[in-house]
Protein backbone atom coordinates (compact mmCIF):
# COMPACT_ATOMS: atom_id res chain seq x y z
CA UNK A 1 0.00 0.00 0.00
CA UNK A 2 1.53 3.37 -0.78
CA UNK A 3 2.15 5.27 2.61
CA UNK A 4 2.86 8.55 0.28
CA UNK A 5 -0.91 9.29 0.86
CA UNK A 6 -0.83 9.64 4.29
CA UNK A 7 0.77 12.51 3.71
CA UNK A 8 -2.12 14.18 2.34
CA UNK A 9 -4.12 13.46 5.03
CA UNK A 10 -5.17 15.74 8.66
CA UNK A 11 -5.94 13.39 11.36
CA UNK A 12 -7.88 15.80 12.74
CA UNK A 13 -9.53 15.93 9.44
CA UNK A 14 -10.58 12.18 9.82
CA UNK A 15 -11.85 12.53 13.37
CA UNK A 16 -13.93 15.30 12.42
CA UNK A 17 -15.21 13.21 9.33
CA UNK A 18 -16.12 10.44 11.74
CA UNK A 19 -18.07 12.75 14.26
CA UNK A 20 -20.15 14.37 11.00
CA UNK A 21 -21.03 10.66 10.34
CA UNK A 22 -22.15 10.10 13.60
CA UNK A 23 -23.73 13.17 14.30
CA UNK A 24 -24.50 14.32 10.64
CA UNK A 25 -24.64 17.94 12.10
CA UNK A 26 -22.48 20.43 12.18
CA UNK A 27 -23.30 22.51 15.30
CA UNK A 28 -23.96 18.84 17.41
CA UNK A 29 -20.40 18.13 16.31
CA UNK A 30 -18.26 21.36 17.14
CA UNK A 31 -19.93 20.89 20.22
CA UNK A 32 -18.40 17.36 20.96
CA UNK A 33 -15.15 18.31 19.61
CA UNK A 34 -14.86 21.60 21.57
CA UNK A 35 -14.43 23.23 18.72
CA UNK A 36 -16.14 26.84 17.09
CA UNK A 37 -18.76 26.03 13.97
CA UNK A 38 -16.34 28.08 11.65
CA UNK A 39 -13.56 25.30 12.01
CA UNK A 40 -15.99 22.32 11.57
CA UNK A 41 -17.19 24.09 7.70
CA UNK A 42 -13.74 24.48 7.03
CA UNK A 43 -12.83 21.13 8.41
CA UNK A 44 -15.67 20.25 5.93
CA UNK A 45 -14.65 21.64 2.78
CA UNK A 46 -10.72 20.19 3.41
CA UNK A 47 -12.40 16.88 3.71
CA UNK A 48 -14.31 17.42 0.37
CA UNK A 49 -11.45 18.79 -1.46
CA UNK A 50 -9.57 15.76 -0.31
CA UNK A 51 -11.39 13.31 -1.40
CA UNK A 52 -13.05 14.97 -4.49
CA UNK A 53 -16.69 14.38 -3.58
CA UNK A 54 -19.42 16.49 -1.55
CA UNK A 55 -19.69 13.96 1.23
CA UNK A 56 -22.63 15.39 2.93
CA UNK A 57 -25.99 16.86 1.43
CA UNK A 58 -28.04 18.77 3.45
CA UNK A 59 -31.16 17.43 4.24
CA UNK A 60 -33.32 19.55 6.32
CA UNK A 61 -31.22 19.75 9.61
CA UNK A 62 -29.25 16.72 8.82
CA UNK A 63 -26.21 16.34 6.85
CA UNK A 64 -26.63 13.11 4.84
CA UNK A 65 -23.78 11.09 3.51
CA UNK A 66 -23.11 10.42 0.02
CA UNK A 67 -22.15 6.93 -0.90
CA UNK A 68 -18.80 7.20 -1.21
CA UNK A 69 -18.53 8.89 2.30
CA UNK A 70 -20.25 6.02 3.13
CA UNK A 71 -17.79 3.88 1.65
CA UNK A 72 -14.94 6.09 3.31
CA UNK A 73 -16.05 5.72 6.89
CA UNK A 74 -16.07 1.74 6.89
CA UNK A 75 -12.11 1.69 6.18
CA UNK A 76 -11.74 4.89 8.28
CA UNK A 77 -13.30 3.56 11.46
CA UNK A 78 -11.23 0.86 12.13
CA UNK A 79 -7.99 2.69 11.37
CA UNK A 80 -9.13 5.27 13.60
CA UNK A 81 -9.72 2.58 16.35
CA UNK A 82 -6.11 0.86 15.85
CA UNK A 83 -4.52 4.45 15.46
CA UNK A 84 -6.18 5.27 18.75
CA UNK A 85 -4.84 1.92 20.73
CA UNK A 86 -1.37 2.47 19.45
CA UNK A 87 -1.15 5.95 20.84
CA UNK A 88 -2.77 4.49 24.14
CA UNK A 89 0.59 2.21 24.26
CA UNK A 90 2.96 5.86 24.83
CA UNK A 91 1.32 6.87 28.26
CA UNK A 92 0.62 5.56 31.47
CA UNK A 93 -2.27 6.17 34.03
CA UNK A 94 -2.03 7.37 37.66
CA UNK A 95 -4.96 8.07 39.53
CA UNK A 96 -3.86 9.32 42.26
CA UNK A 97 -2.54 12.90 40.43
CA UNK A 98 -4.71 12.32 36.83
CA UNK A 99 -7.36 15.10 36.54
CA UNK A 100 -9.23 12.86 33.28
CA UNK A 101 -12.78 12.78 33.09
CA UNK A 102 -14.64 9.88 32.57
CA UNK A 103 -17.70 9.46 30.56
CA UNK A 104 -19.58 6.42 31.92
CA UNK A 105 -23.26 5.24 31.07
CA UNK A 106 -25.30 3.58 34.08
CA UNK A 107 -28.77 1.92 34.17
CA UNK A 108 -30.51 4.14 37.42
CA UNK A 109 -30.72 0.39 38.88
CA UNK A 110 -27.22 0.35 39.07
CA UNK A 111 -26.82 3.69 39.72
CA UNK A 112 -28.80 3.75 42.79
CA UNK A 113 -27.57 0.16 44.16
CA UNK A 114 -23.66 -0.12 43.16
CA UNK A 115 -22.44 3.10 41.93
CA UNK A 116 -21.91 4.96 46.29
CA UNK A 117 -19.76 2.44 47.11
CA UNK A 118 -17.77 2.23 44.42
CA UNK A 119 -17.81 6.60 44.59
CA UNK A 120 -16.24 6.38 47.95
CA UNK A 121 -13.27 4.39 47.05
CA UNK A 122 -12.54 6.51 43.92
CA UNK A 123 -12.42 10.09 45.80
CA UNK A 124 -9.43 8.49 47.77
CA UNK A 125 -7.90 6.92 44.93
CA UNK A 126 -8.55 8.73 42.14
CA UNK A 127 -9.73 12.78 44.53
CA UNK A 128 -8.96 14.29 41.09
CA UNK A 129 -10.55 12.49 38.80
CA UNK A 130 -14.40 13.60 37.39
CA UNK A 131 -16.85 11.30 36.90
CA UNK A 132 -19.89 12.42 34.15
CA UNK A 133 -22.98 9.74 34.44
CA UNK A 134 -25.33 9.21 31.77
CA UNK A 135 -28.21 6.84 32.64
CA UNK A 136 -28.37 4.26 29.78
CA UNK A 137 -30.25 1.24 28.66
CA UNK A 138 -30.10 -1.80 26.42
CA UNK A 139 -31.63 0.13 23.59
CA UNK A 140 -29.79 3.72 24.09
CA UNK A 141 -26.37 2.33 24.70
CA UNK A 142 -25.08 1.35 21.04
CA UNK A 143 -25.64 4.88 20.18
CA UNK A 144 -24.12 6.23 23.37
CA UNK A 145 -21.03 4.36 22.53
CA UNK A 146 -21.05 4.83 19.18
CA UNK A 147 -21.15 8.84 19.41
CA UNK A 148 -18.30 8.80 21.85
CA UNK A 149 -20.86 9.96 24.60
CA UNK A 150 -19.95 7.41 26.73
CA UNK A 151 -16.72 5.37 26.71
CA UNK A 152 -18.31 2.17 29.07
CA UNK A 153 -21.41 1.60 30.24
CA UNK A 154 -23.28 -1.38 32.60
CA UNK A 155 -26.84 -2.59 31.79
CA UNK A 156 -28.77 -5.48 30.54
CA UNK A 157 -27.53 -5.55 26.76
CA UNK A 158 -28.79 -6.72 23.61
CA UNK A 159 -27.24 -6.00 20.08
CA UNK A 160 -24.32 -4.19 20.75
CA UNK A 161 -21.96 -2.86 17.55
CA UNK A 162 -19.37 -5.25 16.12
CA UNK A 163 -16.78 -3.21 17.48
CA UNK A 164 -17.95 -4.20 21.14
CA UNK A 165 -16.79 -6.22 23.78
CA UNK A 166 -18.83 -7.01 26.94
CA UNK A 167 -18.30 -8.88 30.29
CA UNK A 168 -20.67 -10.04 32.56
CA UNK A 169 -20.44 -8.51 36.07
CA UNK A 170 -23.16 -10.44 37.84
CA UNK A 171 -26.48 -12.28 37.38
CA UNK A 172 -29.38 -9.98 38.61
CA UNK A 173 -31.61 -11.78 41.00
CA UNK A 174 -34.67 -10.01 41.05
CA UNK A 175 -36.12 -9.14 44.21
CA UNK A 176 -39.48 -7.19 45.61
CA UNK A 177 -39.50 -4.48 47.73
CA UNK A 178 -42.40 -3.77 50.22
CA UNK A 179 -42.94 -0.86 53.01
CA UNK A 180 -44.92 -3.32 55.53
CA UNK A 181 -42.81 -5.27 57.68
CA UNK A 182 -43.88 -9.03 57.86
CA UNK A 183 -42.10 -12.33 59.44
CA UNK A 184 -42.73 -14.60 56.28
CA UNK A 185 -42.53 -13.43 52.82
CA UNK A 186 -45.49 -12.57 49.92
CA UNK A 187 -46.93 -15.84 48.96
CA UNK A 188 -47.36 -16.40 44.62
CA UNK A 189 -51.27 -15.43 45.24
CA UNK A 190 -50.32 -12.05 47.87
CA UNK A 191 -48.06 -10.95 45.18
CA UNK A 192 -50.70 -11.12 42.15
CA UNK A 193 -53.46 -9.75 44.54
CA UNK A 194 -51.33 -6.82 45.63
CA UNK A 195 -50.72 -3.52 43.93
CA UNK A 196 -47.56 -2.86 41.70
CA UNK A 197 -45.58 0.05 40.95
CA UNK A 198 -43.63 -0.78 37.92
CA UNK A 199 -40.42 1.19 36.65
CA UNK A 200 -40.19 1.43 32.90
CA UNK A 201 -37.75 3.73 30.63
CA UNK A 202 -40.31 3.74 27.80
CA UNK A 203 -44.05 4.30 30.09
CA UNK A 204 -45.17 0.90 29.98
CA UNK A 205 -47.66 -1.13 32.39
CA UNK A 206 -45.85 -4.09 31.62
CA UNK A 207 -42.79 -6.08 32.18
CA UNK A 208 -40.38 -9.08 32.60
CA UNK A 209 -42.19 -9.99 35.74
CA UNK A 210 -45.73 -10.33 33.66
CA UNK A 211 -43.51 -11.92 31.24
CA UNK A 212 -42.62 -14.34 33.48
CA UNK A 213 -46.36 -14.49 35.62
CA UNK A 214 -47.86 -15.45 32.09
CA UNK A 215 -45.78 -18.50 31.71
CA UNK A 216 -47.55 -19.67 34.84
CA UNK A 217 -50.76 -18.79 34.03
CA UNK A 218 -50.75 -15.63 36.37
CA UNK A 219 -51.46 -11.77 36.34
CA UNK A 220 -50.55 -9.12 38.45
CA UNK A 221 -51.93 -5.69 38.69
CA UNK A 222 -49.38 -3.08 37.96
CA UNK A 223 -51.24 0.35 39.55
CA UNK A 224 -48.31 3.02 38.67
CA UNK A 225 -45.26 3.18 35.84
CA UNK A 226 -42.59 5.46 36.89
CA UNK A 227 -39.54 6.28 34.64
CA UNK A 228 -36.36 5.70 37.37
CA UNK A 229 -35.88 3.38 40.48
CA UNK A 230 -34.75 6.22 42.95
CA UNK A 231 -38.35 7.42 43.23
CA UNK A 232 -39.24 4.17 44.77
CA UNK A 233 -38.59 4.72 48.44
CA UNK A 234 -40.83 7.76 48.63
CA UNK A 235 -43.62 5.98 46.57
CA UNK A 236 -43.87 2.74 48.40
CA UNK A 237 -43.97 4.80 52.07
CA UNK A 238 -47.13 3.90 53.93
CA UNK A 239 -48.90 2.06 50.81
CA UNK A 240 -49.27 -1.30 50.50
CA UNK A 241 -47.69 -1.24 47.33
CA UNK A 242 -44.77 -3.49 46.21
CA UNK A 243 -41.82 -3.30 43.17
CA UNK A 244 -40.00 -5.83 42.06
CA UNK A 245 -36.40 -4.60 41.26
CA UNK A 246 -32.52 -6.26 40.80
CA UNK A 247 -31.41 -7.56 44.22
CA UNK A 248 -28.48 -5.09 44.66
CA UNK A 249 -31.18 -2.02 44.29
CA UNK A 250 -33.60 -3.40 46.45
CA UNK A 251 -30.88 -4.32 49.21
CA UNK A 252 -29.61 -0.49 48.82
CA UNK A 253 -33.27 0.68 49.50
CA UNK A 254 -33.93 -1.61 52.62
CA UNK A 255 -30.82 -0.44 54.01
CA UNK A 256 -32.38 2.84 54.76
CA UNK A 257 -34.31 0.93 57.51
CA UNK A 258 -37.96 1.79 55.90
CA UNK A 259 -38.24 -0.65 53.36
CA UNK A 260 -38.39 -4.64 53.01
CA UNK A 261 -36.64 -6.83 50.45
CA UNK A 262 -37.30 -10.25 49.79
CA UNK A 263 -37.06 -12.59 47.37
CA UNK A 264 -39.73 -13.32 44.41
CA UNK A 265 -42.25 -15.95 45.20
CA UNK A 266 -41.64 -17.83 42.01
CA UNK A 267 -38.63 -18.93 40.42
CA UNK A 268 -37.54 -16.24 37.49
CA UNK A 269 -35.23 -16.88 34.43
CA UNK A 270 -31.61 -15.37 34.63
CA UNK A 271 -31.14 -11.70 33.30
CA UNK A 272 -27.30 -10.26 33.23
CA UNK A 273 -25.57 -7.38 33.96
CA UNK A 274 -22.98 -6.50 31.96
CA UNK A 275 -20.28 -3.85 31.27
CA UNK A 276 -19.67 -2.87 27.48
CA UNK A 277 -17.32 -0.93 25.74
CA UNK A 278 -15.83 -0.37 22.18
CA UNK A 279 -12.67 -2.30 21.05
CA UNK A 280 -10.94 1.34 20.28
CA UNK A 281 -10.68 2.11 24.13
CA UNK A 282 -9.62 -1.43 24.88
CA UNK A 283 -5.90 -1.46 25.64
CA UNK A 284 -5.95 2.83 27.32
CA UNK A 285 -4.49 2.61 30.55
CA UNK A 286 -6.99 4.92 31.80
CA UNK A 287 -9.60 3.66 30.53
CA UNK A 288 -8.58 -0.02 31.47
CA UNK A 289 -8.17 1.32 34.66
CA UNK A 290 -11.71 2.47 35.17
CA UNK A 291 -13.30 -0.97 33.77
CA UNK A 292 -11.15 -2.33 36.54
CA UNK A 293 -12.74 -0.14 39.32
CA UNK A 294 -16.04 -0.63 37.67
CA UNK A 295 -15.90 -4.43 37.90
CA UNK A 296 -14.23 -4.54 41.39
CA UNK A 297 -17.37 -2.98 42.89
CA UNK A 298 -19.93 -3.62 40.35
CA UNK A 299 -19.48 -7.96 39.94
CA UNK A 300 -20.83 -10.24 42.21
CA UNK A 301 -17.02 -11.52 42.16
CA UNK A 302 -15.46 -9.18 45.30
CA UNK A 303 -12.86 -7.05 44.61
CA UNK A 304 -10.38 -7.55 42.11
CA UNK A 305 -7.43 -6.41 41.14
CA UNK A 306 -6.62 -3.91 38.36
CA UNK A 307 -5.45 -4.71 35.02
Amino acid sequence: MNRNELRKADINLMVVFEALMLERNVTRVAEKLFLGQPTISSALNRLRTLFNDPLFIRVGHRMEPTARAEEIIQHLSPALDSLSSALSLTHDFDPSISTMTFRIGLSDDVEFGLLPPLLRALRQEAPMVVFVVQHVDYWRIPDLLASGDITVGITQTRGLPANAKRKLLRHIRPCLLRADASDTPLTLDEYCARPHVLVSHTANVSGFADEWLAEVGRKRHVVLSVPQYSALPALLAGTDMIASLPDYTAHAMAAGGNLFCEPFPFETPTLDLSMVWLSHVDTDPAERWMRSRLEAFMSDRGLVAPV
